[in-house]
């Protein structure tokens, strides 16, 4: 039996050829772009997924607050939290501390290599994270002050295929370290991504005489906490604020401090804070993805139903002939369903040739690395099996029912088949494929726009033809400041050098130096607010085409702006000093870090940040021997002379450093590479979804003109024109689309307003971001109905009509 149902079953799909290739292809193009949509939404879910403790591993977050108000949120908190908590409450099992460190070159008497992902870390990492040491002692490995653990890479190009284990290195060619072991290069999928670990015993000997355990106002430390099994989270974080008011003491009231714990698995999609290790996914986007993949693949099974029912009066009669001669229903219901199951085995098949030819593009598209390999992967074979079983089953079950219950008599005395419940049915599934188009839409224009948005504005910062180049690694304190001066004052003689400025850091950077307690300095201690501080040198404002507002910029002719210190600050840093008007605020004494400072002058808000970010409240400290990235805009004529020539003065008061720079507008813009990426997704997904309705408008539009074909040479008989007839028929599709539209519209409008809140300088939401979807859809439809519309009504009159 079953060998006839599967005969059967391929005499009908290769009888319709055409419209069982529109079936494969929808469903291939829905399987194929789900298996890869998933692919990326599985990598992004599997972070941490190596912590075999992972589900015990919390990081403590920090937050401070200012009268009530949330000033700072951090993943890198108090130095003391971590042994004062394990002390505190029973609950910790361990704890690591974790300060990162800056790019560092290390190499012995034959080879260097420049690292730059290393941190200080305490003597429970092995313990609590689940690095595998290829050599080396996990228990004493970073006990020791002056060691570091390298990372296999790092390990083998250092020293080959001998065990660097005891071997010396210099950090920088100044500072020696002891190798005291080796770990296997961490996975991609982990937001902590670490070539070399120091020893914290390291960091503790570097900042002496402070005690960084006791310091509980000194920010900077990753803190992870190992919960012993069973630990209730919840009711552990409820202690903290008890346990934390006992060191608080001298600390006005209107300074809060809390702490929270992290599980680490939600670290990547979930966590946006201060201090991060990495720029970190985003969990909205991942579930969007997930879901345009569900819509794709509902789409094509959409299409599979609405094909399947509307040729119910094609198969009506062997129905009724299979009936007559004693088939059971349930035989009827075996025999669509191995239909059923054939057709999505080739569309299975058809996926995996798509696949494979498309990891490429897909990589391309979304930076991630899917290779061959995903052909080897249990998961992509079970979501494969589970897309096939699912689509046979829901694609094919209703068809099958619908199909089996025909009524031979009914049938085989040539009476027409139609169902209103069917027909209601295809209309209600062509209004879903209809509004998931429209909704796709409607958010993939958001996004553009958003996207061309942010890119478009005006930062208040000229960052056009600026060459950053990186701060040196290996100096001296004595000859720092006289090299970078000579530096600057040397490129200044060059034609195609405009300007030369220091900085802390450069605008596009995250790791701005927060300073807490800054206030007037009539003010009370507990008046003292929080700010973001650059420290600049005296071309800093100039540099950057800054715009005054009020005052004046750093002056080499007021001794006391080097001398006492003067700063600068932007018009939000003002507002929170308590000025309305910036001129107020200028000549201002303000107390900053224990220095008592003069305000020089007032410059308009610029962003330092990308558009997803609030203007700070910022500080310009002036800092003349400030240590940091040199900035230098140069002509837009013969750029790579230009770079050959700073290099050129790098490598002469730099001879130890690599020159490694960067465009500061290409820098800005990696802010919106995540962003442009997910547009570039939402596109093609959202292209493909359109294509996979399309394909099935295609098949259901001709099987309606086929039912209809003698309709059109009647009413051409009667005079109807081509044009009308397409109308017609194109009506009954576009009444669907307008309802459609009508569905989508308030879901769309919802979905993007919330989207955009995720944006502190957001575009607008115009009409226009509606009315194209529904007008492009109406096109679409209009060409694709027309297609088989123009042909049926062509066709001469007595060749539908010999039969009648």
């Amino acid at each position: 039996m079953l060998k006839n149902y599967i005969k059967i079953a391929w005499r009908n799909i290769s009888r319709n050829k055409v419209f069982s290739a529109i079936n494969i292809m929808g469903l291939a193009i829905g399987i194929a772009a789900s298996l890869l949509i998933l692919q990326y939404v599985a990598y992004e879910l599997s972070y941490e997924n190596n912590q075999e403790k992972g589900d015990r591993i919390y990081r403590v977050r920090q937050e401070r607050y200012e009268k009530g108000q949330l000033s700072t949120n951090w993943a890198a908190g108090a130095f003391a939290v971590g042994n004062h908590f394990k002390d505190a409450f029973p609950e910790i099992e361990d704890y690591v501390k974790l300060v990162k460190q800056g790019e560092a070159i290390l190499g012995n008497n034959e080879k260097s290599v420049k690292v730059s992902s290393v941190y200080y870390a305490s003597g429970a990492y092995f313990n609590v994270f689940s690095t595998p040491l290829i050599s080396g002692d996990p228990k004493t490995a970073l006990t020791e002050p002056n060691t570091v653990v390298l990372s296999e890479s790092i390990a083998h190009k250092l020293f080959g295929q001998e065990d660097a284990v005891g071997k010396i290195l210099r950090k920088n060619h100044r500072d020696i370290f002891k190798v005291t072991g080796v770990f296997r290069d961490m996975p991609s999928n982990t937001h902590l991504k670490a070539e070399a670990l120091y020893s914290y015993a390291t960091f503790q000997e570097m900042v002496k005489p402070d005690d960084p355990e006791t310091g509980w106002q000194w920010d900077g430390c990753l803190t992870y906490l190992l919960l012993r099994p069973g630990a209730d989270p919840q009711k552990l974080e409820a202690k903290f604020p008890a346990q934390v008011a006992k060191y608080y003491g001298d600390v006005p009231k209107e300074f809060t401090t809390k702490y929270y714990l992290q599980p680490i698995k939600d670290i990547h999609l979930y966590s946006h804070l201060m201090m991060e290790t990495e720029t970190n996914g985003q969990g909205n986007t991942v579930y969007l993805l997930m879901g345009i993949a569900l819509f794709i693949i509902a789409i094509a099974w959409i299409n599979y139903i609405n094909l399947a029912t509307a040729r119910a009066i094609n198969r009506a009669v062997e129905v009724g002939v299979r009936k007559a001669i004693g088939s059971l229903r349930s035989q009827l219901v075996a025999q669509f369903m191995i239909e059923s199951a054939m057709l999505n085995g080739m569309a299975v098949i058809t996926a995996l040739f798509l696949v494979v030819f498309s990891i490429p593009l897909f990589n391309s598209i979304t930076g991630q690395q899917l290779s061959f390999s995903l052909l080897y992967d249990r998961l992509f074979w079970t979501v494969l099996g589970v897309l096939f079983v699912v689509g046979s089953f829901l694609s094919g079950l209703y068809p099958a029912f619908v199909l089996s219950r025909f009524k031979p008599v009914v049938v085989l005395k040539g009476k027409a088949i139609s169902s209103r419940q069917g027909s209601t049915l295809r209309r209600s599934l062509v209004v879903v494929q209809f509004a998931a188009s429209l909704f796709l839409l409607v958010g993939m224009l958001t996004v553009f726009k958003q996207i061309r948005f942010m890119r478009s504005q005006q930062l208040g910062i000229d960052i056009a033809q600026t060459l950053v180049i990186k701060p040196p690694i290996v100096y001296t304190d004595s000859t720092l400041m006289r090299q970078q001066q000579a530096f600057k004052e040397q490129l200044m003689h060059e034609t195609a050098v405009h300007s030369v400025t220091v900085s802390s850091i450069v605008p596009g950077e995250a790791s701005i130096i927060n300073a807490g307690g800054i206030r007037l300095i009539e003010q009370p201690e507990n008046q003292g607010r929080q700010f973001r501080a650059i420290f600049v040198d005296y071309d800093y404002v100039p540099a950057y085409h800054l715009k005054l507002i009020a005052g004046r910029n750093f002056d080499r002719d007021f001794g006391m702006d080097g001398a006492k210190g003067a700063v600068v600050f932007n018009r939000t840093g003002v507002r929170r000093l308590g000025f309305d008007r910036p001129e107020a605020a200028v000549g201002k004494l303000v107390f900053f870090w224990g220095d008592t400072l003069r305000v020089a002058g007032v410059v308009e808000d610029f962003h330092q940040q990308s558009l997803h970010d609030a203007y700070e409240p910022l500080i310009l400290r002036l800092r003349a021997d400030v240590r940091g990235y040199t900035s230098v805009a140069i002509s837009p004529d013969n750029i790579a002379a230009t770079i050959s020539t700073v290099q050129r003065n790098w490598n002469t008061f730099f001879p130890s450093n690599p020159f490694e720079y960067f465009f500061l507008d290409e820098h800005f813009d990696e802010q919106y590479k995540a962003d442009q990426r997910f547009g570039k997704v939402f596109g093609v997904f959202t292209t493909l979804a359109i294509l996979v309705a399309c394909l099935g408008l295609f098949g259901l539009a001709s099987f309606t003109i086929v039912q209809r074909t003698k309709e059109i040479s009647i009413r051409k008989i009667l005079g109807a024109s081509v044009s009308e007839i397409v109308r017609l028929l194109y009506r009954e599709f576009a009444v669907l689309i307008v309802i459609a539209f009508a569905v989508a519209t308030p879901v769309a409008w919802f979905s993007v307003t919330q989207w955009l809140k995720g944006y502190a300088f957001r575009t607008t939401l115009h009409w226009w971001l509606f009315a194209i979807p529904f007008v492009l859809v109406l096109l679409i439809a209009f060409l694709t109905v027309s297609f088989q519309s123009i042909r049926a009504a062509l066709v001469n009159p007595a060749h539908s009509l010999r039969s009648e």
